[in-house]
């Protein structure tokens, strides 16, 4: 039997997103562009967000740290606790002290995000100093050690050097070692391997576990790819539309998909066994736009199991196993369900 989901990690969790709205404004009122999502992150879990590219995940993880891009806003009712403390209600001045100390963020793209007239020593160091007010000459040690630590050798020569002097790979280890140098308890990352070429996207990947096994930091991974979900994640949550719309534990994700969006995301990877010359599984259509969601399900248009239920009624969440939600009228009529989609073995967890 099915029922409206509850979060048994609530009691526990460092970090805890109840209902989080943000909005822009549109030709005929608020446009929500993340509608009502809640999640938790425990101490030292590793969580990935995922969902192709514009379902809300980069404007969540934005919204954790308050910096969602204007004219956007949190929308009110919406909680953001980390710690205990409503992030929301914090001024700015107690909040810059969470940013960066407590909770980092690593960003997608290195070379918009490093500053390029500043080598990238004097922008780790600057983080060192405007939040621990120590000397300048401790802060450069720190500095060289955590570029150290992220592998990058020789790092006292590399920290003089800026950042176009680098690889792209270096550069995405430059911004790890300036999110983790302050040792923050969650660190976000936000695609951090969308621009490298596989071989450094395993590095940076490898790093990512070695550093969270060696910290004890929570990781909140923010992806597209579900190869990087099997490798990385502990418990998995999948973004539509600006909605949650399946959340598991890796193991239960991979091996029972129970939304039709996840089934799809599944069949749609690159399979080992697959034959030569078979074109892979592909989900037909593309996300709606914040400001023209059909009514129902959101996903409706896309799906094949899709019949009047769909488009009259919005699902909610339904617990459908431990620590598993999903937001789908066939966990209720589940003789709906037309066929399964295959999922790709080789990459199951």
């Amino acid at each position: 039997m099915t029922s409206p989901s509850t979060d048994p990690t609530r009691d526990e969790a460092l970090l805890e997103v109840q209902s989080l709205q943000v909005a822009f404004p549109g030709a005929t009122g608020a446009v929500r562009a993340v509608d009502g999502v809640s999640f938790t992150v425990a101490a030292g879990e590793t969580v990935c967000l995922v969902g192709e590219s514009g379902c809300g995940k980069s404007l969540t993880a934005l919204s954790l740290l308050r910096l969602v891009p204007p004219p956007g806003r949190i929308e009110p009712g919406t909680q953001i606790r980390f710690n205990g403390r409503d992030l929301l209600l914090l001024e700015e001045r107690a909040l810059r002290r969470v940013r960066g100390r407590q909770m980092a963020m690593i960003f997608q793209e290195p070379s918009t995000a490093l500053n390029p007239v500043l080598t990238v020593g004097e922008q780790i160091a600057e983080v060192v100093q405007v939040h621990t007010g120590c000397r300048r000459a401790e802060a450069w040690s720190r500095t060289v050690d955590m570029l150290t630590q992220v592998g990058i050798a020789d790092a006292a020569a590399r920290a003089r050097q800026y950042p176009h002097e680098l690889s792209g790979g270096m550069r995405q280890r430059v911004m790890i070692a300036m999110a983790l140098v302050l040792s923050p308890q969650l660190v976000i990352a936000d695609e951090p391997t969308t621009a490298l070429d596989v071989t450094i996207q395993a590095q940076i990947l490898e790093l990512l576990r070695d550093l969270r096994a060696r910290t004890g930091m929570a990781l909140l991974l923010i992806t597209h790819d579900l190869g990087v979900v099997a490798e990385m994640a502990s418990r998995v949550i999948v973004m539509y539309a600006g909605r949650v719309v399946e959340e598991a534990p890796v193991a239960a994700l991979f091996a029972s998909p129970q939304m039709p969006y996840t089934e799809g995301l599944l069949a749609a990877m690159p399979r080992l066994d697959a034959v030569s010359g078979e074109r892979l599984t592909t989900i037909p259509g593309a996300v709606p736009s914040p400001d023209a969601l059909p009514g129902g399900c959101a996903f409706r248009d896309r799906c094949a199991h899709a019949w009047d239920r769909c488009a009259r009624e919005e699902p909610v969440l339904y617990q459908v196993g431990p620590a598993h939600r999903v937001r789908c009228h066939l966990v209720q009529e589940p003789d709906r369900r037309r066929h399964a989609l295959p999922v790709a073995e080789a990459t199951r967890p």
